[in-house]
């Protein structure tokens, strides 16, 4: 069979690339979810797309194929590529261009009778021609409907199948900032390919922060949107990598929020969980697929309660190792008469916090929070500055506190934390 870098199942390509670009440390003969001859085929489709990206190293293990891609000079993301080598049938490809044919102009409206009959002429000069069934059409022209490529009109007991007018496409600026920057930019993408002429395309937008991984995990979104519109629950599939990478798990939960870092671009599921009775977060990374279940009842209310505890997270942790619903952290720091800017970082990086000016020279933040352990790695960051450190959680002090003394130990000095 020949090799063809179309694609059937986007989410095995998925794991590749995930793999290749976020990992990009397995050498061929580390692949053992699938067979050598599977890597090979999915490496090459890779290739196909990102050619340019792509880079390898040699190391004991082997040849290390790995992407490098620097969003600097980037401005459009590559994955998007990935999305545009959806496979199809030759059946599939011949019918859509006839009814496209047929269906040239929003004016004119045709029953399914009088499609098929304008199928049957097209393909009379053909040899061997292609033929299709009554059903097969009605079927592609509801699917049409559904995507809003096609619009149905229902006179008496027969339906009128009529081309959906175009709808107006946004500034190019516009749409290139949000295929960039939003969940399922991809969108934006083939709009923009849709609107695109060679030498008329000025790139006026460049991203100093530039996360473009989230891209392959836009079918997983898209059910996930789909899923909270319709108010309905759903049962992820996802992997569980705190065992084995091939093994899964199923959770029958509530989806009511997508968040997004600001610091790494990693996108989260804030969902609810009926087994355990709380909200909590998941990484849309590991899921694997969705599957719609009932509507939720109280879908609202839920929603309502998620809001209620947005202005006490610090990232998406709901639930505090210590077992307590709330955990108050504080610290108090110190910087010289020139370091305003001190000052004006906290408030600027307080989220849900409160920043207090004691003095010209001293500040203090405080929050209240579900997860205190969240806020370590930032802290970390005024350690210099800090004279005055609380949290009501032991567990997260004392670590906070180990951390130090083992920063101590790598640097030589004297005088740690007692």
């Amino acid at each position: 069979m020949a090799y063809s870098e179309l694609i059937k199942n986007f989410n095995r390509i998925r794991e590749y690339m995930r793999d290749f670009y976020v990992y990009g440390f397995k050498s061929r003969d580390e692949y053992t979810r699938k067979s050598a001859r599977s890597y090979d085929n999915e490496r090459r489709r890779v290739d196909s797309w990102l050619g340019s990206y792509m880079h390898f190293r040699r190391t004991e293990e082997g040849k290390n194929v790995f992407l490098s891609i620097d969003t600097r000079e980037t401005r459009h993301n590559p994955f998007f590529k990935a999305w545009k080598a959806k496979s199809f049938t030759d059946g599939d490809i011949t019918l859509h261009f006839l009814l496209m044919d047929i269906l040239n102009t929003p004016e004119e409206a045709y029953s399914l009778s009088e499609i098929m009959e304008q199928i049957d002429e097209a393909l009379e000069g053909f040899r061997e021609p292609r033929l299709f069934d009554a059903s097969t059409v009605r079927k592609k022209l509801k699917e049409y409907i559904s995507e809003g490529i096609v619009t149905g009109e229902k006179r008496g007991k027969t339906m009128y199948y009529r081309r959906a007018g175009m709808a107006e496409v946004y500034d190019r600026d516009i749409l290139h900032f949000f295929s960039e920057t939003a969940p399922c930019g991809v969108i934006g993408s083939c709009l923009m390919d849709k609107e695109e002429r060679v030498g008329e395309a000025a790139e006026h937008l460049a991203f100093k922060h530039h996360y473009i991984t989230g891209t392959l995990d836009s079918e997983i979104l898209c059910s996930l949107f789909q899923a909270m519109q319709e108010k309905r629950s759903v049962t992820l599939e996802s992997a569980n990598y705190r065992k084995k990478q091939s093994q899964t798990v199923k959770t029958w939960v509530v989806p009511l929020k997508i968040m997004v870092s600001v610091q790494n671009g990693r996108q989260y599921l804030m969902a609810y969980v009926p087994r355990i009775r709380r909200i909590m977060s998941f990484r849309t990374d590991f899921i694997r697929s969705v599957k719609y279940e009932e509507i939720c009842e109280n879908f609202d209310e839920l929603r309502r309660h998620l809001e209620d505890m947005l202005p006490h997270l610090w990232g998406v942790s709901t639930q505090s190792r210590s077992g307590n619903r709330m955990e108050h952290v504080e610290f108090t720091v110190r910087y010289s008469a020139e370091e305003h800017h001190i000052h004006r970082r906290l408030e600027r990086e307080k989220r849900c916090g409160t920043v207090e000016q004691i003095d010209k020279t001293t500040s203090r933040f405080s929050a209240d929070v579900y997860d205190s352990s969240e806020l370590l790695p930032w802290i970390r960051t005024f350690i210099c500055r800090i004279t005055e450190i609380h949290f009501s959680n032991p567990e997260v002090e004392r670590q906070f506190r180990e951390d130090l003394r083992e920063l101590y130990e790598i640097y030589g000095l004297k005088g740690g934390e007692e």
